[in-house]
């Protein structure tokens, strides 16, 4: 039972790794005094940063990982004198549902099924190709 309970810990601390490296290096996002705690199927993410999208992004990498059903988000958010409240608003999350397209979702979210490449920017680099969407994929629609 406890070589059990240690491999559990190791898998875990193993997990909280990776995220954080998938965070930081593969997506570059930069979130400062990054940690990821996996506990189970929750990832708890700590850092702090100036951007709300980054946030908003990191929370998304380490929720669409397999393995991962729950993502409970520390990350200390501060916007620097730079940011306006016009162009650093709090987003909306979308699940992806069978026969969805980043248009319709589009079209659902804005009225407009053209502004689907603002939902494909948004969530790059998770997204490289706008007809590469999946079930159960969380997307961010910006405001």
């Amino acid at each position: 039972h406890e070589l059990a309970e240690q491999k559990q810990d190791e898998y875990e601390a193993r997990k909280g790794s990776e995220l954080e490296s998938l965070v930081n290096v593969t997506w570059g996002l930069g979130i400062q005094n990054l940690q990821v705690e996996v506990d189970d199927d929750t990832a708890t993410i700590y850092g702090s940063t100036d951007s709300r999208a980054n946030k908003e992004k990191a929370v998304l990498v380490c929720g669409n990982v397999a393995g991962i059903a729950t993502v409970d988000d520390r990350i200390e958010y501060t916007p620097s004198a730079e940011r306006t409240v016009q162009n650093d608003q709090e987003s909306r999350f979308y699940t992806v549902e069978k026969g969805d397209s980043l248009s319709k979702i589009a079209k659902e979210m804005y009225g407009d099924g053209s502004k689907y490449h603002q939902i494909f920017e948004a969530n790059k680099p998770m997204l490289k190709d706008v007809n590469e969407i999946y079930p159960g994929q969380v997307l961010r629609i910006p405001a």
